[in-house]
């Protein structure tokens, strides 16, 4: 991991996954949290719409939440600076698979997902001095088959609870899967390809 300077390049990260903090940590980059406030209904912006594909579903999702997140900042009156947003979503053919409700529903997405192949979409959205920048990110998962006992343990260590399609590619699911074509950072949450490119869009130096 690269040390972090005092000069490090730096953005607020309006995002509660620890994953996406650390990714950014890797790359040199210091994250700043700009998380929702208590009365804000983060979850209701996550709804899905009838018959919304899933690319135009998460990139929706990512700009309400960067729009969120920009109103927050200027709420606080917390210093000017560059604003980062990102959504994952997985989805089996036209159905998207977001965070499971339950342990029921995290069994269920995982017997569809057994031995399929399936796409996982993250769309990043960066704002700083009054412009935005957007990108998708496609990847392809290929599980091999679970069993239901296979799926019941995993359902009960509890890491897929607040995951999209209800596991995490670098613990234990990472286990079964067969291959992928695509960006692993972006399976984990946040692709480094294109955040890179719209870091470097808005600016700031990086290696």
């Amino acid at each position: 991991m690269l040390a972090l300077s005092a000069d490090s390049p730096w953005v607020y990260l309006a995002s509660q996954s620890p994953r996406r903090r650390e990714l950014l940590a890797q790359w040199g980059i210091r994250a700043e949290l700009l998380l929702p406030d208590a009365d804000e209904d983060a979850e209701a912006l996550e709804a899905v719409r009838p018959r919304e594909w899933p690319s135009r579903y998460v990139q929706r999702v990512t700009r309400h939440k960067l729009d969120a997140a920009l109103a927050r900042l200027q709420r606080r009156g917390w210093p000017d600076g560059p604003v980062l947003c990102a959504d994952t979503t997985v989805a089996l053919g036209r159905q998207i698979l977001g965070k499971p409700a339950s342990k029921a529903d995290a069994r269920r997405m995982l017997q569809a997902l057994s031995g399929q192949r399936h796409q996982v979409l993250t769309a990043v959205a960066l704002a700083h001095r009054g412009q935005v920048w957007q990108a998708l990110s496609r990847s392809e998962v290929e599980f091999g088959p679970w069993s239901a006992a296979d799926i019941r343990r995993y359902v009960d260590s509890g890491e897929p609870m607040g995951k999209a399609g209800a596991y995490a590619i670098q613990g234990a699911a990472g286990l079964f899967v067969k291959r992928i074509r695509g960006s692993h950072s972006g399976i984990v949450g946040l692709p480094a390809y294109e955040t890179a490119q719209l870091l470097r869009a808005a600016g700031l130096r990086l290696l």
